[in-house]
């Protein structure tokens, strides 16, 4: 049975970190996200949204002032971004590890096949893979 009764406008996903401008760094200026808007003072609280490439999809980095502890919960825990052209993940992928963000083993060797598997500055990760789903 398909149902076809939920719409969402636009989807967020959302974790808190302690190292707030070295994942703004990775996922702006590393991957070449745009930042959408930052928000600070609700309730202890700071922000960030940033586009996945657009407003529809994003990603919310949050750290409070008395800390946001968030330990990467596996290495199969991933983020993954489906990109047609090899060129541009490599591009990314070179980029990062100028960063300090060099490509680690994936957890399942499937991800390998196509693609590169980055770590972030708290340990979740991000995988660059070269298919879609059309």
């Amino acid at each position: 049975m398909k149902f076809n009764d939920f719409v969402a406008a636009q989807v967020r996903i959302a974790r808190p970190t302690d190292q707030f401008d070295r994942v703004i760094d990775f996922y702006v200026n590393g991957l070449g996200l745009a930042e959408i808007e930052r928000f600070k003072g609700h309730r202890g609280y700071e922000g960030v949204v940033i586009g996945l490439p657009s407003s529809d999809y994003h990603l919310e980095f949050t750290h409070h002032h008395d800390g946001s502890p968030c330990p990467a919960p596996t290495r199969d825990n991933l983020l993954v971004f489906y990109i047609k052209d090899y060129e541009q993940i490599r591009n990314v992928a070179y980029r990062l590890y100028d960063m300090g963000y060099p490509e680690v083993a994936p957890e399942n060797e499937y991800w390998k096949e196509k693609g590169v598997t980055i770590e972030d500055p708290d340990g979740w990760r991000v995988v660059l893979m070269n298919r879609t789903y059309e």
